[in-house]
């Protein structure tokens, strides 16, 4: 191997270690905000909402599309929320193709014989996909307040009440809930899932918001005060995540976010692997449009701190770390031959194996989310290292598909709004087999898939005649992750 071909790759190798460390680095700063954070819901100013004159009104959009399988759960669970009625209204913001949108029709029908002020909306297109409809509902919404809500949420009934109180602050556009799931023990998929959702809607949003740093709504199971959509330029559709978009355009206009890690809003996971990819690739290229589309506006602003300002662009870089970590799994192997050809290498190879800190300040991280919502036993501790290390792999195993998501955000490249989908699964006795909306193709990255598996445990057997067993377990991992991933999306196909 060329003396000049070992400088690029290492040079690749160490930048790309470098950012992730930086990443591990902004990770354990939102874990010592999130542990010194003080609850501060008690002192905020609140509406009174035993005083009619203080219940503002209320718009509940649903955007949906194509969901068959929950829209009744959806209707009849939106049905029961606990407000008085002349001061909600809802909107299903149904762009549905199939025939759900007739059942969809008779079940709003007959909630409207019930007095609730209720609205199917039906577009002609779906310009804008679903921050076009969510636009359009805003556009005659009777309430001061919007509350959203994708298809497979279930607020609890006091969701409004939890919630709505907090906008008595006229800074605070938006009122975000922690996500709950209602299938997090269904498979290792949904736990895994599980794991890294509960992370961010700890960990980071409450690390994050706890300083004034900017967060970002999630797309559902949030409110926005309507004045902030306006006033921050409206819902646009030409990114993949309009939630982030939206979510920093209004923060950068001084709009304050309140997120809510102790109101919990239940939903359920993708359950097949292909449903999971869709949702992966939307929120990873998502992220890398939206960092295209606002770095320069947060590092430009005046308003903001240099800590925020570092925060939002790592926050914004978060889905671009796959990219590292593709690139560092992919190299790895070739820096091991490059340590054994070049002697001369040795100090940068010493240096760099200071970034095994990356991982255990996540695992640090980590356990801090996962032990506030499962609890701190040591049952609880020894299943968490059995699922950080499963989550570990499997998130390297994504890195493929979700690196190109994120390549293809930084270049530009549209695509279609693909979305997940729902299956009504209520207990682990249910099937997903038979869901018509997954998709029967194969994922033509499947067999780049297989090769890494292959490529993987080459990089295994190689530390044998090197006699260099320092990357043996990442690069098992790595060769489970693929594996996983490939056999999963060979196996479970409708």
């Amino acid at each position: 191997m060329g003396l000049v071909i070992s400088y690029i790759i290492l040079a690749i190798y160490s930048v790309a270690l470098l950012l992730i460390f930086f990443y591990s680095l902004a990770q354990l700063n939102l874990l010592v905000n999130y542990l010194g954070h003080k609850r501060q819901n008690q002192t905020a100013p609140k509406f009174n909402l035993l005083d009619a004159k203080e219940i503002p009104h209320v718009t509940i959009q649903l955007p949906v599309y194509n969901e068959e399988y929950v829209m009744g759960r959806l209707l009849e669970n939106i049905s029961k929320i606990e407000y008085p009625k002349s001061k909600l209204e809802i909107q299903v913001l149904d762009d549905s193709t199939d025939e759900s949108v007739v059942e969809t029709a008779a079940k709003v029908e007959e909630l409207k014989k019930s007095g609730l002020d209720i609205k199917h909306i039906r577009r002609t297109n779906r310009k804008g996909f679903k921050a076009g409809a969510l636009k359009e509902g805003l556009e005659i919404a009777k309430g001061e307040y919007i509350a959203i809500f994708d298809a497979d949420f279930m607020p609890s009934g006091d969701w409004l009440k939890k919630t709505v109180i907090y906008f008595k602050d006229p800074e605070i556009g938006v009122v975000q809930t922690r996500w709950g799931h209602i299938n997090r023990e269904y498979s290792t998929l949904t736990r895994i899932q599980a794991f890294a959702l509960d992370a961010h809607f700890t960990l980071e949003q409450v690390g994050r918001n706890a300083k004034g740093h900017f967060i970002n709504f999630n797309g559902t199971a949030g409110i926005w005060r309507k004045e902030c959509i306006l006033d921050a330029g409206n819902w646009e559709g030409d990114t993949l995540t309009e939630d982030l978009d939206l979510s920093y355009r209004a923060q950068l206009k001084n709009w304050k976010f309140k997120y809510l890690e102790d109101v919990e809003t239940p939903a359920e996971l993708p359950v097949v692997i292909s449903a999971a990819r869709s949702q992966q690739f939307r929120w990873n290229k998502g992220g890398a449009e939206n960092f295209r589309k606002s770095v320069m506006s947060v590092i430009s602003a005046k308003n903001i701190s240099f800590k925020t300002k570092f925060h939002g662009v790592m926050h914004l870089l978060n889905s671009s770390m796959f990219l590292c970590v593709f690139l560092v799994s992919i190299l790895s192997i070739p820096a091991m031959y490059i340590k054994a050809l070049y002697p001369q290498f040795d100090i940068v190879f010493n240096l760099l194996s200071f970034f095994v800190l990356s991982t255990i300040i996540l695992f640090i991280c980590y356990w801090f989310t996962y032990k506030s919502i499962q609890g701190s036993s040591f049952d609880n501790f020894v299943d968490y290292i059995k699922l950080f290390f499963t989550f570990f792999s499997v998130a390297l195993g994504f890195s493929l598909h979700n690196s190109i998501a994120v390549l293809e955000g930084h270049i530009g490249k549209r695509s279609e709004f693909v979305r997940t989908p729902k299956f009504n699964l209520n207990n682990l006795t249910d099937s997903w087999k038979g869901n018509k909306y997954l998709t029967k193709k194969l994922s033509p990255n499947m067999i780049f898939e297989a090769l890494l598996m292959c490529y993987f445990l080459f990089g295994m057997y190689s530390a044998i005649p090197l006699n260099d067993f320092g990357l043996f377990p990442f690069h098992f991992m790595l060769f489970l992750g693929f594996g996983f991933v490939f056999t999963k999306s060979l196996t479970a196909r409708a």
